[in-house]
């Protein structure tokens, strides 16, 4: 893509999916700066952290940050309209994401960024928490399987007390652990904008679930969230947590390992809650018990339209108990 080509494609096009290798960064990050019209760019999966840029003086490589990288972040210092950008699976790194956090702190328009998959450590994710804190227009964050561990966990919560414009959290696959999911119960209890946050295998072990709970209780913003590979003492805690929280509409309890006892904890609750709409349990160990309490609380629930309850052992009984409740509740789409 020569950059005659490449800004004639800006002109005409408010969302662009580019392919570009050593030779076209450079180009597009020209037009990133003077573009007018584009407001959504698509730069997944093409190495990013990996290109050379061969043209570009050595003032930019002494940092180690990569210059693809780089030049990308001081382009988008200069835009003015894009508001957004999926960086997925470039391979950006720790330097990779502190080269952004800049762009961040002055880009006034972005309001989404998928930067999942690039590897950017406890180092990027502190990173990345600073600038958090300064910008005020983001709202939509995508940072699952970047190896931020406790640390960049931490770092992050305490982003979520003073960032007041973020509603979407990804943070899947980051091995935050106990202590990461304890900042985060925390900072769920103070702030109060975010609406949807994904905690999905993070090692959070049954004691981060049961702070997670704890600030269920408290929290009366958040509407979605995944809490997949917990331990299943955590189960009850979580149900005793949804007889009081009156937001969440979505909850994914995935792949913990719950049994007939959580089960019903859960099933019990379900008579009780009235905002919940969708509900995943799959790959749990309910079995049948747990199906039958599950469809007793389909004959009282009146807001559970989803109910996910695949690859729980629910055997016969449970799966006929649950074709009867099904006829006559409220779901419009049940999986068992």
């Amino acid at each position: 893509m020569n950059y005659g080509q490449c800004n004639k494609q800006f002109m005409y096009r408010p969302c662009l999916n580019i392919c570009c290798g050593s030779n076209e960064i450079n180009e597009l990050s020209k037009v990133i700066s003077k573009n007018a019209t584009v407001t959504s760019l698509n730069l997944s999966n093409i190495r990013l952290g990996s290109i050379n840029v061969n043209f570009i003086t050595s003032f930019f490589k002494r940092s180690g940050v990569n210059v693809g990288v780089k030049i990308l972040a001081d382009a988008l210092c200069e835009n003015s309209t894009l508001t957004s950008l999926n960086l997925g699976n470039n391979k950006l790194g720790s330097e990779g994401g502190k080269a952004l956090v800049d762009a961040l702190c002055k880009n006034s328009t972005l309001t989404y960024l998928n930067l999942y998959d690039n590897n950017l450590g406890s180092e990027g994710g502190k990173a990345l928490a600073g600038a958090l804190c300064k910008n005020s227009t983001l709202t939509s964050l995508n940072l699952g399987n970047n190896k931020l561990g406790s640390e960049g966990g931490k770092a992050l919560a305490d982003a979520l007390c003073k960032n007041s414009t973020l509603t979407y959290l990804d943070l899947s696959a980051n091995e935050l652990g106990f202590q990461g999911g304890k900042a985060l119960a925390d900072a769920l209890c103070k702030n109060s904008t975010l609406t949807s946050l994904n905690l999905f295998d993070n090692n959070l072990g049954s004691d981060g679930g049961k702070a997670l709970a704890d600030a269920l209780c408290k929290n009366s913003i958040l509407t979605s969230l995944n809490l997949g590979s917990l331990r299943s003492e955590a189960g009850k805690a979580l149900a005793d947590a949804l007889c009081k929280n009156s937001t969440l509409t979505s909850l994914s309890l995935y792949c913990n390992n719950f049994g007939p006892e959580e089960g019903k904890a859960l099933a019990d609750t379900l008579c009780k809650n009235s905002t919940l709409t969708s509900l995943n349990l799959y790959n749990n160990i309910l079995s049948s018990e747990g199906g039958k309490a599950f469809a007793d609380a389909l004959y009282k629930n009146s807001t559970l339209t989803s109910l996910n309850l695949k690859n729980n052992h629910l055997g016969l009984e449970g799966k006929r108990a649950l074709t009867y409740a099904y006829r006559i509740s409220a779901l419009t789409e049940l999986k068992y």
